[in-house]
């Protein structure tokens, strides 16, 4: 998992990121770091030990911002009792404006390992929260149920295989302040089983009065979604837009070129994809003046006489 977001922050929601250990010595002022919280392999501490000690030694009603890294020490335990025990104690913080679940790398464990949750809990104990970010897959157990959440500005899903019924919720939940929106759909071997017709009501453009970013990423049908991003009403209230991490060809450019003008972003990211250069220099000149992020084409490792074999950047 290399791709960029695959990664611990250095920062979140615009604060450094630390890190607590034993050592650590004297604390940073609670509101001044974005806590990172995660089990050392060297250590024999769990998860609800480590909390514990956070809550005694942090003064929670002033973080900020928090980051759950690996809740583990022997073994890839479920994140259920990691959710429950941010709800029990959600009135310990009430400046909390940004969460992250699941921080974790490939080298610490694979992204359709992390054995989630239905997350939805979690945005329910939090009602002031403005940027959350779950990473995980749905064959794992990640779900999410309709909601309203007023505060909620950025939400963003880093999966290998999110499932339909995620993307489905996302499109149902009332979230009037959104403002950012990225879904990673991942592979089908994973659990990635979203169709375009899950996020039509995210194209549509009334869902979301306030969205000006939309990243739908990392999918096996990037040109089926190009193709209907294409013609998306959506489209004409954002300023960034991202269908990068995917396998869009250029049937999905083909379609860009003859949709809907796309020259009032600012930013469109179409990294890690499998256009010809004369595609991809065909949507820089038309999106100009915005930039167009494209970077070099990925290797099609299909037979020239066969189906293509193109990969999302992140699945496993």
């Amino acid at each position: 998992m290399n791709y960029i977001g695959i990664q611990h922050f250095s920062h979140f929601h615009g604060l450094p990121v630390h890190t607590p250990t034993p050592s650590s010595g004297t604390l940073p002022a609670a509101d001044t770091v974005a806590w990172r919280l995660e089990c050392d392999y060297d250590e024999e501490t769990d998860f609800a030990t480590l909390w514990e000690q956070f809550l005694d030694t942090v003064d929670t009603a002033r973080v900020r911002a928090l980051v759950i890294g690996p809740w583990w020490h022997d073994d890839y335990t479920p994140f259920a009792p990691v959710m429950e025990l941010i709800v029990a104690h959600a009135d310990r913080f009430p400046a909390l404006r940004a969460l992250f679940l699941a921080d974790v790398e490939g080298e610490e464990c694979e992204v359709s390992w992390l054995r989630m949750c239905d997350i939805t809990p979690v945005l329910e104990a939090l009602p002031l929260l403005e940027e959350f970010t779950v990473r995980g897959c749905g064959q794992e157990g990640l779900g999410l149920r309709p909601l309203r959440h007023t505060a909620l500005k950025s939400l963003r899903f880093e999966s290998g295989g999110l499932s339909g019924q995620v993307v489905r919720a996302v499109a149902a939940s009332e979230l009037p302040a959104l403002e950012r929106l990225d879904l990673w759909f991942g592979s089908s071997w994973y659990g990635g089983d979203a169709t375009v017709d899950d996020i039509r009501p995210v194209l549509s453009g009334g869902v979301f009065p306030r969205l000006r970013h939309l990243g739908l990423q990392n999918s096996e049908i990037q040109d089926e979604i190009a193709t209907a991003v294409a013609s998306a009403p959506v489209v004409a209230q954002l300023e960034t837009l991202a269908l990068s991490m995917g396998t869009l060809s250029d049937e999905g450019g083909e379609a860009l070129l003859t949709g809907q003008p796309l020259n009032h972003l600012s930013t469109l990211d179409l990294r890690h994809h499998y256009l010809t250069d004369p595609v991809l220099d065909r949507i820089r000149s038309a999106s100009a003046p915005a930039v167009v992020e494209g970077g070099e084409a990925e290797e099609d490792y299909g037979d020239p006489d066969d189906e293509p074999e193109r990969y999302v950047a992140v699945s496993e």
